[in-house]
């Protein structure tokens, strides 16, 4: 049996995202799932990493939807690509992203390789877009990946709900909560 290494990885939590109904009235608790999930990581000696969405202005990290429209968001430096508010950064290494996968256009696969990550623990947000995009590309490098039901949201319940089960019945993910994933961490501690 191959032993497995997690390393906790935080899709989006940015204030853009949070303004969005459906995400608003979820931060909170999404943070403090975060802040939980981040304190047993820390204690359980795993990295943990930070994903936001940062695009350049000059349109050469743009979407085609974002090129098409004309129009550009979450520009580096504004403050709607600032990490939300209570969400603990201390010792946690963050790694910028331009597409819905954490792995698109990144090095974040180097990292895991080189820290012998097997599995990734995923909260964040949105389920449909670049939580189940990682998920996928997460499979994709032979990559485990466990999606925290209670510290991932959509702007819609319906999005939400069919990502995670989709993802579930592909075999692309498994499914935990909070409280499972600590206890498995204090657990193998």
């Amino acid at each position: 049996m191959t032993h497995t290494r997690d390393a906790l990885v935080l899709v989006d939590l940015q204030k853009a995202f949070f303004d969005e109904e459906g995400l608003a009235e979820r931060q909170t608790a999404i943070v403090d799932a975060s802040n939980r999930l981040i304190d047993a990581a820390h204690s359980a000696d795993l990295p943990i990493y930070v994903i936001p969405t940062e695009h350049s202005r000059d349109e050469s990290t743009w979407t085609l939807n974002m090129l098409e429209a004309g129009t550009g968001f979450l520009f580096q430096g504004d403050e709607g690509t600032q990490i939300v508010p209570g969400l603990k950064t201390t010792d946690t290494t963050k790694v910028e992203k331009t597409r819905d996968s954490a792995f698109f256009g990144t090095d974040l696969n180097m990292r895991f390789v080189n820290k012998r990550i097997s599995r990734i623990i995923l909260a964040g947000v949105s389920t449909h877009g670049c939580v189940a995009q990682t998920t996928r590309d997460a499979f994709a490098h032979n990559i485990r990946a466990t999606i925290v039901t209670d510290a991932v949201a959509d702007t819609r319940e319906d999005y939400h709900r069919a990502q995670i089960n989709q993802l579930e019945a592909d075999r692309q993910a498994t499914l935990s909560t909070v409280d499972e994933i600590i206890a498995r961490w204090q657990e193998a501690s």
